[in-house]
């Protein structure tokens, strides 16, 4: 019974699960398109010091591999985390008409496995449509000679689809904990609980500034003056931005509410008032999602500069490495893991809007009920997407600048050329693929309130 309800609901509940199935069908394509690089390298027509070398970036690749799955795995605890938040009242129906509370959380977790096999098959089978590119672009980096050739890896698809089983048997316990844990009325009154927001006072936005100021110094002093300890720490360092990140958003939305109502002329004008307590209602959850979209995108634009600098940019003849192929796996998970990162930023992105979204719905139909005009609520709607993207993408890029610092002490160091070319073109493709994700994200909201 529980089977057939779960199936029964996946398919119900298809709008709900399309992003969340996307999400995790991209993860898996990444994750195997990765494993697979060193398979589609050596499928092609090389020499035996190149295969010896590519060879070798194959146990590189790998062990970078676990650290992406440890990426993937955040992004589908945050894609569960909105699955189970829209559906709380549901759970809690169905205790109300006599499941048990084990029955209930059985079927959220057949549920999620569910959706992680059609995801995984999904995503390997798109890996192995694009495997062409994938080979491609890994034997720009590695400047092999490329063929276009679809190819199939085995131990990439079974290296994946253990990740994958492991990745989603984690979020359907996660989600099954988050349901058992929670008394019936909590469950049933999800959907109008509104958010409590701690450290609302001017006297703490302060506080929460100047304690974000040693933290940015150690991360941005760190990166510029010591670049050497920056590299051995830069997990660390990669938190501690994330937390200064976090309170200067926490601040900066404090301050920009106040800031909007010293002009009354201006606040009271259309739904300007009503813009700024809906992007106020939830400043805590939005700023912990868009102070981990930040880093991210910060991260990638960094890692990816670098992946073209340590490869393509070796190919120069001031280089001061012979053989530059050498440096070229290191190059390749520099990009990956640009590409990953961005995609991961996405996601979370499209994730909580559409969450912020659906918690907004009543109060979108109240202004539908008041009169408002549908141009002002979809203006007002859009004004809250717009800063929901503009914010990290201005924090990513101030990171940038101290980022970009390292990765260029690096590039001049090894006597990498184009280095400005590549800084240019990677930061131009990171603002068109956020502002083509906003403009989804806008038109997906729109669905859902309009």
């Amino acid at each position: 019974m529980y089977i057939k309800l779960a199936l029964g609901n996946v398919r119900r509940s298809l709008r709900d699960y399309s992003v969340y199935f996307a999400t995790l069908a991209l993860a898996a394509c990444l994750l195997y398109s990765f494993i697979a690089s060193g398979d589609y390298l050596l499928a092609l027509d090389l020499t035996p010091d190149q295969r010896a070398i590519y060879a070798k970036s194959g146990t590189v690749l790998e062990g970078f591999s676990v650290f992406v799955v440890v990426i993937f795995i955040f992004l589908v605890a945050y894609a569960n985390r909105f699955i189970v938040r829209r559906r709380k009242r549901e759970f809690g129906l169905y205790a109300l008409v006599g499941m048990p509370r084990h029955g209930v959380a059985a079927v959220l977790a057949l549920e999620g496995l569910v959706v992680g096999a059609a995801s995984l098959a999904a995503g390997i089978i798109l890996g192995g449509l694009l495997s062409p590119v994938f080979s491609a672009i890994a034997a720009f980096v590695f400047d092999a000679p490329w063929r276009f050739q679809a190819s199939f890896s085995p131990g990439a698809a079974t290296w994946t689809a253990g990740c994958f089983v492991a990745i989603t048997a984690l979020g359907a316990a996660a989600c099954a904990r988050d349901v058992l844990r929670r008394p019936l009325v909590d469950l049933m009154c999800a959907e109008r609980a509104p958010e409590h927001l701690a450290f609302g006072t001017k006297r703490a936005a302060r506080i929460q500034f100047v304690a974000a100021l040693p933290l940015l110094a150690i991360v941005w002093g760190t990166c510029v003056f010591q670049p050497m300890y920056f590299i051995v720490f830069i997990i660390p360092m990669g938190f501690a931005a994330f937390g200064a990140t976090y309170l200067v958003m926490r601040s900066a939305a404090w301050r920009w509410g106040a800031q909007a109502r010293r002009h009354a002329e201006v606040y009271w004008t259309g739904l300007r008032a009503f813009t700024v307590r809906q992007v106020e209602a939830r400043v805590s959850s939005t700023a912990a999602a868009l102070s981990c979209v930040c880093v991210l995108v910060a991260a990638a634009v960094c890692m990816t500069c670098a992946g073209f600098a340590f490869s393509v940019g070796m190919r120069s003849p001031g280089a001061l490495i012979e053989n530059a192929s050498s440096l070229a796996p290191i190059g390749f998970v520099g990009i990956f893991y640009g590409a990953a990162f961005l995609v991961t930023a996405a996601a979370i992105l499209a994730l909580q809007q559409l969450s912020g979204a659906a918690d907004a719905r009543q109060a979108f139909e109240t202004l539908r009920e008041l009169g408002c005009e549908r141009a002002m609520a979809r203006a007002s709607l859009r004004a809250q997407v717009r800063l929901c993207f503009a914010a990290p993408l201005a924090g990513a890029l101030i990171h940038d600048v101290f980022g970009l610092v390292l990765v260029a002490f690096l590039a001049l160091v090894l006597g990498s050329a184009s280095f400005a070319l590549v800084v240019a073109g990677v930061l131009g493709f990171t603002v068109a693929i956020m502002g083509a994700y906003y403009l989804i994200t806008c038109r997906a909201c729109e669905r859902l309130l309009l």
